[in-house]
């Protein structure tokens, strides 16, 4: 009856554009609600958009010039930001969905395979008539083994932070737009930041042909809203009450709006310091 493994029957959602001025609220609110959750003991179901914006990992830090790598994007017209976890470089903007699953960690915890394997039940629901792979497209960008793809070619990818309390599964989707583009500016990302150091590093050499959006795949003009709507209603048809208005009590609060700014002034303290133009 509820395939996705959550601790309860219900399930909060909440939908959040991030605004173009504010790139750093986007993981401001993962910080945020993954202490949110263990006092709500709901799992939440977080939709959020980007103007577009490269998001890099942590990784990406090491590359030899970072600088010339945020030119390389700037000159695509897309922002750059730091998320504070591992990884590399995601792309995000008007055509992507990031969708955000956080739990109250049971005990003992959902394991990590396991967590991953629910994002991908969840997706699956969602999108019945693609025939969804989970192996690493090794010259996708920010390539892992939850990658999901349809004939070899990626259409998301997940990722995974704990708290001692709580879970997130962090998930990306390309819903519509110029998929073969945006793996363009990752690879100009890599090959100015790289420049003509060797890539002891492995950051991956990114090849635009190997992803694509849903919309591509099915032949269809899916809008980032048409994509939400089936994500929930997979929950609903897995059995679960999809609700907003407790979380939207929650976040109206003093106590979490000041959670929310700290942890966005957290995320703007980390940023690298680059000049670039």
């Amino acid at each position: 009856m509820f395939p996705f493994d959550l601790p309860t029957e219900t399930i909060q959602t909440v939908t959040t554009p991030i605004p173009a001025d504010n790139k750093n609220q986007a993981f401001g609110y993962t910080n945020a609600l993954l202490d949110l959750v263990v006092d709500l003991q709901e799992p939440i179901l977080h939709f959020w958009t980007m103007q577009p914006t490269v998001i890099m990992g942590l990784k990406d830090k090491r590359l030899p010039n970072l600088t010339a790598a945020v030119n390389a994007v700037q000159a695509h017209g897309y922002d750059y930001v730091l998320r504070n976890s591992g990884g590399l470089a995601v792309v995000s903007d008007a055509g992507v969905l990031n969708v955000s699953l956080f739990a109250p960690l049971a005990t003992p915890p959902i394991s990590v395979e396991a967590a991953y394997a629910q994002m991908t039940t969840l997706v699956d629901a969602a999108w019945p008539e693609l025939t969804l792979k989970h192996y690493e497209i090794t010259r996708s960008y920010c390539p892992g083994d939850y990658d999901l793809s349809v004939d070899g070619h990626k259409i998301a990818g997940i990722a995974q932070r704990r708290s001692p309390h709580a879970l997130v599964t962090m998930l990306y989707l390309g819903v519509n737009g110029d998929q073969p583009a945006r793996g363009q500016m990752i690879r100009d990302f890599y090959q100015a930041g790289l420049g003509d150091a060797e890539n002891k590093w492995d950051f991956p050499d990114v090849d635009p042909a190997v992803m694509t959006t849903t919309s591509a795949l099915l032949h269809q003009d899916l809008t980032v809203a048409d994509a939400e709507q089936r994500f929930i209603t997979a929950a609903e048809s897995a059995g679960l009450h999809v609700g907003r208005e407790k979380l939207a009590t929650l976040m109206a609060s003093p106590k979490f709006t000041t959670a929310l700014d700290h942890a966005t002034a957290q995320m703007a303290r980390r940023q690298p310091r680059l000049t670039s133009n």
